[in-house]
């Protein structure tokens, strides 16, 4: 057996930036109202770039690459996580692999949403553990805001989420007390309506019935979002997958060097941090400047985190995630 362990990161986000001002010349809602309820600043969101999904994801893959110092064809596969794909099928991970020419690798796509990313993590990490794969490129991305309800009636969705990019490379590591030292995946469906977006899809409205109704009050094609249940939720599935984590591996939360959650509210990120006692340089949150990015928003702040320097070599590493499903899942990480 081997452990995996990330050897490169990068991203890649719009440069066109929106602040909560800006919306609030589309929607009834002010700078103060979004700060409070969210924490969230400004974010970017793709404008006149042309950028999709893969595209974005491509540019966070080959920064990722470069950073690993391996060349391209020495990827053995491709994981990419996202909820926004390009198409509705085939997925990106194929895109991804036919834009930066790698051989015929398998490409997997997940549809895990907020916790797409921790699910791709677990994923790699366990085809590397069993010897499968030497090098495996995670990536997650989104462009939420070509699909988003930019009024007044979207806006406790909308003022929310940003477009942007992440990745990692993932490759062996003989030394099993460093690297991935576990991950930790659940889901409770019965809530899966709670965060959702149900059009089109095969089981209720397809694109069809969409045209044929014609109607400008059809919300079924826009994401939804029970707010204040998704919170209620997340703070105590965010706490307990941390704990698991944690207690699987004989930690304590003192012995948390980096926690990155994944940013959905800073209002959670306060929450769990204030739980475990943790100070500001433990836990690394970037909402304020990029929105909610979904799957792409812990490599995001991975990767900025260890740009500024606040992860160093023997680091013990959190990340988790709550989300969409519901999903939720942690990895713990020797740095």
């Amino acid at each position: 057996m081997y452990n995996s362990k990330i050897i490169g990161l990068g991203h890649f986000v719009p440069e066109h930036i929106v602040t909560n001002e800006e919306l609030s010349q589309l929607m009834d809602t002010t700078d103060e109202w979004i700060q409070e309820r969210t924490g969230i600043q400004e974010r970017r969101w793709v404008k006149d770039s042309g950028d999709t999904t893969s595209s974005m994801g491509v540019k966070a893959a080959k920064i990722a690459i470069e950073r690993a110092g391996i060349d391209k064809d020495e990827i053995d596969f491709i994981i990419f996580a996202t909820l926004s794909p390009d198409m509705y099928f085939p997925g990106p991970g194929v895109q991804v692999q036919e834009a930066l020419k790698i051989k015929t690798v398998g490409a997997l796509d997940i549809r895990n949403q907020c916790s797409g990313f921790i699910y791709a993590i677990s994923v790699a990490d366990n085809f590397i553990k069993t010897g499968m794969y030497k090098n495996i490129l995670v990536i997650g991305a989104e462009l939420h805001s070509h699909g988003l309800d930019k009024t007044t009636r979207g806006r406790g969705v909308s003022v929310i989420f940003g477009d942007g990019a992440g990745a990692a490379i993932l490759s062996r590591e003989e030394d099993t007390t460093k690297g991935i030292l576990s991950t930790h995946l659940h889901s409770q469906g019965e809530h899966a309506e709670e965060l959702a977006l149900i059009a089109p899809g095969m089981g209720k409205r397809w694109v069809n019935d969409i045209i044929a109704d014609n109607d400008p009050n059809d919300e079924s094609y826009f994401p939804h979002m029970n707010g204040q249940f998704v919170f209620k939720n997340a703070v105590v599935r965010f706490s307990e997958v941390i704990m698991e984590g944690l207690q699987k591996n004989n930690l304590k939360p003192e012995h948390i060097d980096m926690l990155i959650p994944h940013q959905a509210n800073l209002r959670i990120s306060q929450f769990i941090q204030k739980k475990f006692q943790l100070n500001d340089d433990q836990v690394f949150n970037n909402i304020q400047k990029y929105g909610n990015t979904t799957a792409a928003s812990i490599p995001i702040a991975l990767s900025e985190a260890w740009e500024q320097g606040k992860i160093k070599t023997g680091d013990t590493v959190v990340l988790a995630a709550f989300g969409s499903g519901f999903t939720w899942g942690s990895v713990i990480i020797k740095w």
